[in-house]
C-alpha cells in the first residue's frame, strides 16, 4: 500500500486500525536534532500531524499538546523548535534524512517496533529535508506485495503491509521544510517477531549505496483477539453470511492485500459460517451482516476488547424458494480472469461453495473457459460437486471464450454430459463456428445460450426496441442472430432449437432486450436467464444476476437448466421479483407458455411483486448511464426520490400498461386487463431489475410476425455479422458458415414476407 505503486496502493487501502495510545520506551539512540528550520512553519506543520493524529486516533496527550501550545505562546522560536522535536521524535520510527542532491538516507527511530495481529499501528517519520524538495515522499517494503498473485513459497514472508497517511489535513507531498513529520500506518498479518524491510525515497529510486536508503526492522506483533461468530439464518439455522468490516477510518478488515482463498483480495467482504473465529485487534468496527440481495442489510457497532462472541441473526425480506422458485446464476468463474491468485488454476468447488452459500445463491454453475481449461477440466464430472450441500448445488460446465468459436460470440454450455468436444482433450480442436458446438452440445441435452450478450450489439440511447443496426463486433449474442434461425438434431434425434437461452443482466440491458425483443417479434422462442459473470464483468458477488426458475418438486441442477430451457422463469439482480406470471390460466414456463385464443380478446397478466429499495435514493447509482455498471439495478427504476418503482407490461418489445408499487419489500398481487389483437408475446418487466420470460399468445393459431420491421432489423443484423465474423472461420468449416448465414438470411426474408404489420 506504499506510494510509489498506485495500484497497489487502491488495492491494499482497506485494513483495520489499531490506535497506538502508549509508546513503549526507547529503541535506540535519539534521532539528530535539527537547528536550522523556522519555528512557525514547523508548529503549523506540528499541529496539521496532531490533528490527523486525533482523527486516526492516535492522539498526542493532553500535557504534551498543553507543553507544546505554551512553548508557542511564549514566542521563543528556537526553544519551540526544540520543543516540537523533544515531543515527537520519540514516536519516530525512522529517521529520513534528504541530503542536497536529493539522495535518501534512513536510520531508526526511538520508538518501539511493536505492532498487532492483523490490525494497524501509527508511527511518526522524521523527515530532515537538506534539499527543500516538494516532492511525494515514497515507501517500500518486499514484505508488502499482495499475497494474491504471488509464489506459494513466497508468502510467508508478505506478512506486513503499510502507506502513509497523506489525507487531509496533510499532503501527499513533503512540504519543502528543513523539518518535517510524516504519519507512516503499518498492518500485521501475524503474531510474534517478524522482519520488514523498509525503503525510502523522493522520486529518486533506490540507492543502493550500502543500503542507506533502506532499513531492516525487527518487529514485535503482539495476538489480536478471537472473535467466536454465531450466524443463524431466519429459522434459527447455523448459516454462512457476508461480513464487512470497517474500522473508524473505514478500512476494511481483514486486510484485501493478505487474503487468499476463500477470501479474495478483491472484495472488501468476507463469508464465514457459524462458529468460526475471526480474529480483531482491540478497537470499534461497523460490522455490515447480510446474505444476499433477499436478506435485509444490518449494520452493527463491534467493541473489541477481549474474546467474544458476534452473534448475527440474519432477516430475510422474501423467499422465493417457499413458493418454489429457485436462485442461481449460471456464468460464474472459479478461475481464468486476473482477479485470481493463479489465473490459469484460480481456485477450487470449496472456495466458490462458500460465496454461494454467503449470497443464498442456490445453484452455482462454475463454467470452465480458455486460460484454465486444462487444469479446471479435471473438476467436471457431469454430476453436483460433491461439495453441493442441497439445496445449494455447485456444477461445472463450459463457456466456449477464448477458444473455438468465441471470437463469434462466447457460448454458455449447461448440463453437459461430456466436456471435450470430439477430435482432443483441451481446447485447441473445437470448432470455430458457434452453430458446430450448439450442435454437439445439443445433442448431448445441453441447454445452452450466448454469454454476457450485449458485447458487440451497442445501441445509442435508451429507447426500446430500437432500429439501429449494432456494429457486431464483440463476443456477446452475436452470430446467435443466424444461430436463432436454425433447428438441431437433439438427444433422440429430432430437431430443436439450437439455442436456449440469452444471457441477461451482466451487460447494458438496451444492448441485450433489444436483440432479444427483435427475434422475439419474428416468432423465435428463446428465453432469458440471469448471469453475472463473476469475476470477470462483476467482481463484487455472485448472484448479482439470477434466474429464479419455478420448479415443483426438489431442487436439482437438471431441472433447474429445464426451467431456463422452457422459461419458466424470471431474470432479476435479486432486488426485485415478478413471480407466478400468468396470462388468464397460462403460466409461463408451462405448456410451451402458450395461450391460445380463437379470435382477438382481452386477456388478465397476473403476478405476485415484490421489491426492496432503501428510503433514500442512492445519487451514485442513479447518476450513471445506463452503459456503466451496474447495468441493471433496481435503483434506476426509482421514482423521484420515492420507493415507487414502475411494472410495466410489455407486448411485442413495447409497453402498453404500467402501475407502480411501493418497493417495501411486501409482496402484493398485480393485474392487468390487455387487448390483444394478433399473435403476440407479452411479459413483465420491472426495468433495469427484473423481467418475466415471455407467455405466447397465439390468436387463431397463427404464428408470431409481431413487426416486419424487426425482420427486417434481423436480415440486416445477418449480413453486418458476416461481415465482420467470417475472417474468424476456419477453412474446414467456411461451407458450413456460410450455409448457416445464407440459411439465416432465407428464414428472416420469409418471415419478412409474412409480417404485414410494421
Amino acid at each position: 500500500m506504499f506510494a510509489e505503486d498506485d495500484a497497489m496502493k487502491a488495492a491494499f487501502c482497506s485494513i483495520v486500525l489499531f490506535a497506538l495510545s502508549v509508546i513503549a520506551p526507547a529503541r535506540g539512540a535519539d534521532l539528530p536534532f535539527v537547528k536550522d528550520v523556522d519555528a512557525q512553519p514547523l508548529w503549523a506543520q506540528a499541529r496539521r500531524v496532531m490533528e490527523a493524529l486525533d482523527y486516526l486516533g492516535n492522539p498526542i496527550s493532553a500535557e504534551t499538546k498543553a507543553s507544546l501550545q505554551t512553548a508557542a505562546d511564549k514566542g521563543d522560536g528556537p526553544a519551540l523548535v526544540k520543543a516540537i522535536q523533544d515531543a515527537f521524535d520519540s514516536l519516530c520510527l525512522v529517521g529520513v534524512n534528504i541530503n542536497p542532491e536529493s539522495r535518501v538516507k534512513v536510520a531508526p527511530g526511538p520508538a518501539a517496533p511493536q505492532l498487532v495481529e492483523q490490525g494497524w499501528r501509527q508511527f511518526l517519520l522524521k523527515v530532515q529535508n537538506d534539499a527543500g524538495v516538494t516532492a511525494q515522499l515514497q515507501v517500500s517494503s518486499p514484505n508488502a506485495r499482495p499475497m494474491a498473485n504471488s509464489p506459494q513459497n513466497q508468502l510467508a514472508d508478505l506478512w506486513f503491509d503499510g502507506q502513509l497517511y497523506s489525507a487531509q489535513p496533510l499532503t501527499k507531498n513533503l512540504t519543502g521544510l528543513a523539518l518535517e513529520y510524516r504519519i507512516i500506518q503499518l498492518y500485521s498479518r501475524d503474531a510474534g517477531k517478524r522482519e520488514a524491510r523498509l525503503g525510502f525515497n523522493v522520486g529518486q529510486g533506490t540507492q543502493d549505496l550500502g543500503f542507506r536508503d533502506t532499513i531492516d526492522i525487527l518487529f514485535t506483533s503482539v495476538p489480536a483477539r478471537d472473535v467466536t461468530l454465531h450466524v443463524l439464518d431466519e429459522i434459527g439455522q447455523p448459516a454462512t453470511a457476508r461480513f464487512t468490516i470497517r474500522d473508524k477510518q473505514n478500512r476494511v478488515y481483514p486486510s484485501q492485500a493478505k487474503r487468499l482463498a476463500p477470501d479474495f483480495a478483491f472484495h472488501p467482504q468476507i463469508y464465514r459460517e457459524d462458529g468460526e473465529v475471526l480474529k480483531l485487534p482491540d478497537g470499534t468496527y461497523s460490522v455490515e451482516i447480510t446474505r444476499g440481495p433477499e436478506y435485509v442489510a444490518h449494520t452493527r457497532t463491534l467493541t473489541v476488547n477481549g474474546p467474544q462472541t458476534l452473534t448475527a441473526k440474519l432477516e430475510r425480506w422474501i423467499d422465493p424458494s417457499k413458493l418454489g422458485w429457485w436462485s442461481g446464476d449460471h456464468h460464474i468463474h472459479a478461475a481464468g480472469c486476473a482477479h485470481y491468485t493463479k489465473p490459469s488454476e484460480g481456485v477450487h468447488a470449496p472456495d466458490m461453495m462458500r460465496h454461494c452459500l454467503g449470497e443464498d445463491l442456490k445453484v452455482g454453475c462454475n463454467l470452465t473457459w480458455g486460460p484454465c481449461f486444462d487444469y479446471q477440466k479435471q473438476f467436471f464430472t457431469g454430476e453436483d460437486d460433491k461439495v453441493s450441500k442441497y439445496p445449494y448445488l455447485l456444477r461445472y460446465d463450459i463457456e466456449v471464450s477464448g477458444f473455438g468459436s468465441h471470437q463469434s460470440g462466447h457460448l454458455c454450455l449447461l448440463r453437459l454430459k461430456n466436456q471435450m468436444y470430439p477430435g482432443g482433450t483441451s481446447d485447441k480442436h473445437w470448432p470455430t463456428l458457434c452453430l458446430n458446438t450448439l450442435r454437439w452440445a445439443k445433442k448431448q441435452g445441453a441447454v445452452v445460450g450466448p454469454a454476457h450478450s450485449g458485447w458487440g450489439l451497442k445501441q445509442d440511447g435508451t429507447t426500446l426496441p430500437t432500429y439501429q443496426i449494432p456494429p457486431y463486433d464483440g463476443i456477446g449474442a452475436n452470430e446467435y442472430i443466424v444461430d436463432v434461425t436454425h433447428l438441431v438434431p437433439g438427444p433422440d434425434g429430432n430437431f430443436i432449437p439450437a439455442v436456449d437461452f440469452m444471457s441477461t443482466v451482466d451487460t447494458p440491458y438496451v444492448w441485450e432486450l433489444n436483440m432479444w425483443y427483435h427475434t422475439l417479434n419474428c416468432g423465435f422462442r428463446t428465453r432469458a436467464s440471469g448471469e453475472t459473470d463473476f469475476p470477470c464483468i462483476y467482481g463484487e458477488r455472485v448472484g448479482l444476476g439470477r434466474s429464479y426458475v419455478k420448479l415443483d418438486g426438489k431442487l436439482t441442477y437438471a431441472d433447474w437448466c429445464e426451467g431456463i430451457r422452457n422459461g419458466r422463469n424470471y431474470v432479476s439482480d435479486g432486488f426485485s421479483h415478478l413471480i407466478d406470471f400468468k396470462a388468464d390460466s397460462t403460466a409461463v414456463g408451462e405448456n410451451e407458455s402458450e395461450l391460445k385464443l380463437a379470435q382477438p380478446a382481452t386477456i388478465k397478466l397476473s403476478a405476485k411483486v415484490a421489491a426492496l429499495l432503501n428510503e433514500k435514493s442512492d445519487e451514485s447509482i442513479r447518476a450513471k448511464p445506463f452503459t456503466e455498471k451496474p447495468y441493471w439495478n433496481l435503483e434506476r427504476a426509482r421514482i423521484g426520490q420515492s420507493r415507487e418503482v414502475p411494472v410495466e407490461v410489455i407486448v411485442n418489445g413495447y409497453p402498453v400498461a404500467k402501475k407502480t408499487i411501493v418497493a417495501d419489500g411486501k409482496m402484493q398481487e398485480i393485474d392487468f386487463d390487455v387487448k390483444i389483437e394478433r399473435s403476440s408475446w407479452v411479459a413483465l418487466r420491472i426495468l433495469p431489475s427484473s423481467h418475466t420470460n415471455p407467455i405466447f399468445v397465439l390468436v387463431g393459431d397463427k404464428p408470431i410476425r409481431a413487426s416486419k420491421r424487426s425482420a427486417e432489423w434481423c436480415l440486416k443484423g445477418v449480413d453486418q455479422c458476416w461481415s465482420q465474423k467470417e475472417k474468424f472461420i476456419a477453412p474446414a468449416e467456411h461451407d458450413d458458415a456460410v450455409k448457416a448465414y445464407d440459411h439465416a438470411r432465407e428464414v428472416y426474408r420469409k418471415i419478412v414476407a409474412e409480417s404485414d404489420v410494421e
